[in-house]
């Protein structure tokens, strides 16, 4: 298998240390309101990867963490932590809010038939271990105090730049990082973080003698310790995180630990809509229930998705969804006629294995499944790797209930009788459940209609 990895700037052949135990971790949402389909993007081409890894014949053990603390409005250390501001936008607790959105995104994700991680974790629920990380990154001497919090010093972690290949010497406070006139240097973090006098917290945990909380980025490095330990094999997010959070993660985790955090790092990029960025004051945010509510199944989504590439930049349109879905429907369709006929197979499975094993090359796999006449268990393999028709079966996507196998024999009956009128009348029955009927030289074929 072929990856691209953050770490070398190149694509290489990954393989992991122990293939039953695929150590891998994926940044998961802040859950202070909806998750659009921007937020989508991301996790759609890491649930291929880890449906790659499992038809490669390994076993993966993922975490998904959830931020319920600590993401504050910057991204870095400085503004209102976004659980508090969906807060009182909503007039709810901060935990109504979490609970709330932590809900609705697990039902988008079923909503896609992504792949259930290994271990879902709440960074609330994880506080004490954050405070042991913070008490050892005190004892390696790599932090300092300020009135607002305990701040990670970059100059004493040396590597600290090469992952971004970030300019340190020209970095402007601002732009990357928040001014801050009592850090050391315009790249230091928060790893801990004080409830100062006026600051209105609802969450905190009394931390040295202070109530605070633990900055955004700790999180990840506790949660990637306590369930999968260092090194991890991938390290999955999106593009954005480059900088700032997996920078800031890699400092603190092998400066406490002496281990290299993760051997590969993976990250999916943008995503635009009518070629501009996703923005609230745009009005351009959709999320799945904006596409169901225009007609379109979260699959038709996914399927779009999986047809570029997770490093390309992406433009969503309604018109190319569309496309998707049309294209989500021809393959329905031809899973249906493996049903009603004989397919012969020219579907290579190992060479679409090949394909999406190269740095997850979707659009080559979508394009040879076109390209291919598949029988009934290409089908089943293309849908174990893609996951767009959504059950576990085939036979479950395309199967008739007994009224409609009915309709179609009674018609066909009605046609060998030559009694038109009524095998018109079955036909427009079939039509209301949007079923339609080729009459071919073998016989009938039915299709679903759009």
């Amino acid at each position: 298998m072929k990856l691209y990895n953050q770490l070398t700037k190149k694509v290489e052949t990954f393989k992991p240390e122990d293939p039953k135990n695929v150590k891998i971790y994926t940044c998961g949402p802040t859950v202070y309101s909806f998750a659009h389909i921007g937020n989508f993007f991301s996790y759609i081409y890491w649930d291929l990867l880890i449906r790659t890894i499992k038809l490669n014949g390994w076993t993966p053990n993922r975490v998904l963490n959830i931020t319920d603390v600590g993401h504050l409005a910057s991204d870095a250390d400085d503004g209102e932590d976004k659980l508090e501001k969906g807060a009182k936008r909503e007039g709810k607790s901060v935990y109504e809010i979490a609970d709330f959105y932590t809900n609705a995104f697990l039902e988008d994700y079923e909503k896609l038939k992504l792949v259930e991680p290994d271990h879902l974790a709440r960074a609330t629920h994880f506080i004490t271990e954050d405070m042991n990380l913070v008490d050892r990154l005190i004892e390696k001497g790599y932090t300092y105090e300020t009135s607002d919090g305990i701040y990670f010093d970059t100059s004493k972690f040396k590597t600290y730049a090469d992952f971004a290949k970030l300019d340190l010497e020209n970095l402007k406070e601002g732009a990357r990082v928040t001014k801050n006139p009592e850090k050391k240097n315009p790249s230091d973090f928060a790893v801990w973080k004080f409830v100062r006098p006026g600051e209105d917290h609802a969450m905190n945990w009394e931390y040295q003698g202070r109530p605070g909380y633990p900055g955004w980025h700790l999180e990840c490095s506790t949660l990637v310790h306590i369930f999968l330990g260092e090194p991890i094999d991938i390290h999955t997010g999106g593009i954005d995180h480059i900088p700032v959070h997996h920078t800031n993660e890699i400092a603190q985790t092998e400066a406490a630990f002496d281990k290299k955090m993760s051997r590969f790092w993976l990250h999916s990029n943008h995503v635009m809509i009518d070629n501009q960025k996703i923005s609230k004051s745009l009005g351009n945010i959709y999320t799945l229930e904006d596409l169901i509510e225009k007609g379109f199944s979260p699959l038709d989504f996914k399927l779009w998705t999986l047809q570029g590439h997770y490093q390309g930049t992406r433009n969503f349109t309604f018109e190319d969804l569309a496309a998707a879905k049309s294209r989500r429907l021809n393959w329905k369709n031809r899973i249906a006629l493996t049903f009603q006929k004989d397919i012969i197979s020219d579907f290579d499975q190992n060479h679409f294995l090949e394909l999406i094993s190269d740095n997850l090359g979707s659009p080559e796999a979508c394009a040879y499944i076109d390209a291919c006449n598949l029988n009934y268990d290409d089908w089943h393999y293309v849908n174990s790797a893609f996951g767009i028709f959504g059950e576990s079966q085939i036979e479950e996507v395309v199967d008739l209930t007994a009224e409609e196998k009915s309709l179609i024999k009674k018609r066909e009956e009605a046609r060998q009788k030559k009694d038109f009128e009524t095998s018109d009348r079955l036909r427009v029955e079939l039509e209301k459940n949007s079923i339609t009927i080729k009459d071919t030289k073998d016989g009938p074929v039915w299709q679903y209609m759009v």
